[in-house]
């Protein structure tokens, strides 16, 4: 081997080690921004406007569930399509509202207690002999602090409705959520759908306001 190939092979070898140094730099760094973006765009969530008015959800409530929603409603607007105050206090009635939707529903009750639980389903709600519905469902609370529960597994009972009742998450004979055709009277307990705690301090309760929200 020369000299001359000798030095050639040495200023590669340099050069080399010194390009492999930079872009491992350069790869701990974009490693480094978007870990800090992705701290950022966690942190700040966006809340859309609402369409229509409610009379139970706070700023604070909408962003404790803008954490939660799945990606198919992020970014949508929140339009109210039932609500117990304009529509009346009927199941039937809000089935009616839905009837064409096809989105995810966010049903959120304020009891007569002043406590505000409710479910995020996957799909609008309607009657049905089976239960239907995916896992993107979950139940939650805001008493005595915001809870999700998403989920388990261990069973596909996500939403049944039919003219007399609405249950979402069941097992057992118990149901996460349950409420009768005049939507006036409802229930929640443990299941294992979702691996909830009652969303109420009590486990029957009476509906002071329902509201059902779509994104589109």
């Amino acid at each position: 081997m020369t000299a001359g190939t000798c030095a050639t092979l040495n200023y590669v070898f340099q050069h080399s080690s010194r390009m492999l140094s930079v872009l491992s730099m350069s790869e701990e760094l974009r490693r480094a921004l978007y870990a800090s973006s992705a701290v950022s765009l966690d942190s700040d969530v966006i809340v859309p406007d609402l369409v229509g008015t409610t009379e139970i959800l706070s700023d604070e409530h909408r962003e404790h569930l803008c954490r939660h929603l799945p990606a198919r409603a992020e970014g949508y607007l929140w339009t109210l399509v039932f609500s117990t105050s304009q529509h009346g206090f009927s199941l039937n009635s809000m089935y009616r509202k839905m009837a064409r939707l096809e989105s995810p529903i966010l049903l959120v009750i304020e009891d007569t207690e002043g406590n505000v639980f409710g479910a995020l389903t996957s799909c609008s709600l309607h009657v049905s002999d089976h239960f239907y519905g995916t896992g993107e469902s979950l139940l939650f609370r805001f008493t005595p602090r915001f809870q999700a529960f998403n989920w388990t597994g261990d069973n596909l009972y996500f939403i049944k409705g039919n003219n007399e009742s609405l249950a979402i998450g069941a097992g057992d004979g118990k149901f996460g959520l349950w409420l009768d055709g005049d939507l006036y009277q409802g229930r929640t307990q443990s299941c294992s759908t979702y691996g909830n705690e009652p969303l109420a301090p009590h486990e029957d309760f009476v509906v002071k306001t329902l509201e059902c929200w779509a994104f589109i």
